[in-house]
């Protein structure tokens, strides 16, 4: 079976709506807040990891 593959985000990824091409105008401003987006959930998660790490845990049964 081949696997089809797309080149960029011609065909699939954030924003698609059916369309098979975005021009330049388009697509910049949406990868953009895509990022941000992804930049604040990693800040989330290392401020989670951090503030697990700092925690001291009151008995050792504890589950998460």
């Amino acid at each position: 079976m081949h696997r089809h593959r797309h080149r960029g985000f011609g065909g699939c990824g954030p924003g698609y709506r059916g369309r098979r091409r975005f021009d330049r105008e388009e697509m910049l401003p949406r990868l953009e807040e895509y990022q941000k987006d992804l930049e604040q959930e990693l800040a989330d998660v290392a401020d989670l990891i951090r503030r697990l790490k700092e925690e001291k845990p009151e008995t050792q049964t504890a589950t998460i």
